[in-house]
Parts: C-alpha cells; sequence; structure tokens
C-alpha cells in the first residue's frame, strides 16, 4: 500500500481558515490525501474557528497551530495558499509541488457586532468547505 501524498493548506497565522481547511480536507478528501495545515506564524486554534467547525460537526479542537515545516512542503504535492500573506510569503517549493492560491476573507479580522463577526466566521467555513468539495469532484 502506497502513502498518500500530503496536501498542505497555509497561511498566515495557522489558527482560522488553514485550521478549518484542515478539519472539512479531513472530513472530504482523507481517502486520498494526507491532510495538513500551517502557517507563517503560529497564532494558536481561534475558539472562534473552534465553533464554527463544531456547528457543523467538525472537531478541531485538538488540531495544533503550527509553523510550515520545509520538509512537509518540500514532500507534498499539493500546497495550497488561503491568505495573501501565505502566497507571497510561502517559502519557495520545489517545482514538483503544485501550488494554487484560493483566498478567503481573513473571519479573525471581521469587525461589528458579535454576531456579525461570527456570520463572518460562518461565512468564511461554508466557502471553505465549499472550494474543499469543489476540488474533491473536480481535482481542481
Amino acid at each position: 500500500m502506497s502513502k498518500k501524498p500530503i496536501l498542505y493548506f497555509l497561511c498566515t497565522g495557522n489558527s482560522c481558515r488553514s485550521q478549518m481547511a484542515e478539519g472539512f480536507g479531513k472530513k472530504h478528501l482523507s481517502e486520498r490525501w494526507d491532510v495538513r495545515s500551517a502557517g507563517i506564524e503560529a497564532h494558536g486554534l481561534n475558539p472562534l474557528a473552534v465553533k464554527a467547525m463544531s456547528a457543523v460537526d467538525i472537531d478541531i479542537k485538538d488540531q495544533e497551530s503550527s509553523v510550515i515545516d520545509q520538509e512537509i512542503l518540500n514532500n507534498a504535492e499539493f500546497a495550497v495558499t488561503l491568505c495573501g500573506d501565505a502566497r507571497d510569503n510561502c517559502p519557495v517549493t520545489p517545482s514538483h509541488v503544485k501550488r494554487e492560491h484560493w483566498g478567503f476573507d481573513d473571519p479573525a479580522k471581521a469587525e461589528g457586532t458579535d454576531e456579525e463577526k461570527w456570520q463572518v466566521f460562518e461565512r468564511v467555513r461554508d466557502q471553505i468547505e465549499a472550494r474543499i468539495i469543489q476540488f474533491k469532484e473536480t481535482g481542481k
């Protein structure tokens, strides 16, 4: 049995978007991919990201916020940046690593009332899941 290829979701702080992508990736893509996430920095798991994922029955509270591991990145088959900062500042990858950018708003920077901020988390969460399902169905 061969080892599954690595799908690496990358973001700035590995606290919201990449954590949600890892959770959805494990749900929807784990038969084909070894799904992981990391950030340029490690900001810790955002409690609202954990709550947003829990609301759709995905538990990410035990996932770890970590910085990009160059060895994992070099051995990944596919690296996906989820924010402009990660796209612009991600370490160089070998030519065999396919890279794409799927940009999403940063829910941690949402402004307004608690309800308005929560709505941003829900929207971004749902957009990430839809994009992962599209990737599963089309390979793109």
